[in-house]
């Protein structure tokens, strides 16, 4: 039965690499082209000038720009407050500690489009909008990451914080010296994902800023497509930019990326 798997395997990886190898050929085509047949997208001549068109005429590297800061800021606070909340849920002794766990967890039962009215009209008040303060503030609470983390804090043993606090090590001590080592698959893990939730949010970013300076690839995108709606090269061209890097993340983390699904229960 093994052969059945691998093929099955092989036929699905085709079947979900060949709109990426397409997109690729395509976007180094002339623009153009004269397309009879199937094989006519994959025939020379190939040129990258329509990259260096796209890269220098338009404000994508500026969106790219804005893109990776907003995604990594929001990544690396993310993850150390859900460690923190998480840490704190675990192994710290508070009033209502359960009462608070169950709070987050209900934040998981309240779909975020019908928080969006509500945050709008804080960001408003706080004058946040239109800036990068305004997308990254209201995207660093994350209810699946403290709930993530708190269950691996709740596998390590107390006897092995108990033994750090003998040696004279407090809370701190604990949480950065022995908490985040032995959580470190699964913060890379929350990591990853919060990464590329930041880089594909849209919904958020087009409600919040006008200023086409500030945009992010999702919400530029469309604007470029809107001009080349009757061309293939250049809209290919903009998808494989704003795609190369999640594609890079994800061969060089595709482990992490995978167990970071299986944890946090996010099904496609």
């Amino acid at each position: 039965m093994k052969w059945v798997y691998r093929i099955v395997s092989l036929f699905m990886a085709v079947v979900f690499a060949a709109p990426l190898v397409w997109m690729l050929v395509v976007s180094i085509k002339e623009e153009g082209m004269k397309i009879i047949n199937v094989l006519d997208w994959f025939k020379p001549p190939y040129s990258f000038a329509v990259y260096d068109e796209i890269l220098t005429g338009t404000k994508l590297s500026n969106w790219i720009i804005n893109s990776l800061l907003v995604a990594v800021v929001v990544t690396l606070f993310t993850v150390l407050f859900a460690a923190l909340a998480g840490f704190a849920l675990s192994k710290l002794p508070f009033r209502y500690r359960t009462l608070t766990f169950f709070l987050i967890l209900a934040g998981l039962l309240i779909p975020g489009e019908a928080t969006i009215i509500p945050l709008y009209q804080v960001a408003k008040d706080m004058s946040l909008l239109n800036s990068y303060q305004g997308l990254i503030i209201p995207a660093l609470a994350s209810p699946v990451a403290v709930i993530v983390l708190k269950s691996f804090f709740d596998g390590i043993p107390a006897d092995l914080l108990e033994s750090v606090q003998i040696d004279g090590g407090g809370t701190w001590r604990i949480f950065s010296q022995v908490m985040l080592p032995l959580t470190k698959p699964a913060l890379a893990s929350m990591a990853i994902l919060t990464f590329i939730g930041s880089w594909n949010n849209f919904l958020w970013p087009f409600l919040s800023i006008t200023d086409d300076n500030l945009f992010t690839l999702p919400m530029g995108i469309p604007t470029l497509m809107s001009q080349y709606s009757e061309d293939y090269v250049k809209p290919m061209v903009i998808n494989a930019i704003s795609s190369i890097p999640i594609i890079i993340l994800f061969v060089i983390f595709e482990r992490q990326i995978v167990k970071g699904i299986s944890m946090s229960g996010i099904k496609g």
